[in-house]
């Protein structure tokens, strides 16, 4: 994974609609929140994808925005978007290429990972391209408190 001060390295994926999105797009409106998962509709995915859908006002606040990067396809991102409302882009790394460049890659290649057992992470990079801090989205999103994620994350 990408250690803080890291610069942030240039992607563009597709999103749930089929629109190439690059990171310059997300970073031009300033500090995004890549958040890595592995998985559309898992029980735990789902779980952390709707809380930071709950924690959007939050987050907004904090001055952020939300991008899931997971290894589906645009269409399986549309229907995961759709059934759970969630308000932020999903993009589509089929190839890992994204996955592997942020070394968040799951053991034997399987899922994304941001920490042993931990099976996705989310990071805030800056709007000057740097990796700012990074958290094991797991676990600070069980941490019991409705602003605590978005908090470690600002």
């Amino acid at each position: 994974m990408l250690k803080t001060g890291e610069r942030a390295p240039e992607f563009t994926l597709p999103d749930d609609t089929g629109e190439d999105r690059s990171l310059t797009d997300f970073l031009n409106a300033g500090a995004t929140v890549l958040y890595f998962y592995p998985a559309d509709f898992t029980p735990g995915c789902t779980r952390q994808a709707c809380a930071l859908r709950d924690l959007q006002s939050e987050i907004k606040n904090a001055g952020l925005r939300v991008v899931g990067i997971s290894p589906q396809s645009p269409e399986t991102h549309a229907k995961f978007r759709s059934k759970y409302d969630l308000p932020f882009a999903l993009l589509s790394d089929e190839d890992k290429e994204v996955i592997k460049m942020y070394g968040v890659n799951g053991p034997l290649g399987f899922g994304v990972r941001g920490a042993p057992r931990i099976w996705s992470t989310a990071a805030v990079v800056s709007a000057t391209r740097y990796w700012r801090t990074s958290a094991s989205a797991g676990i600070s999103i069980s941490c019991g408190k409705p602003s605590c994620f978005a908090q470690r994350l600002s």
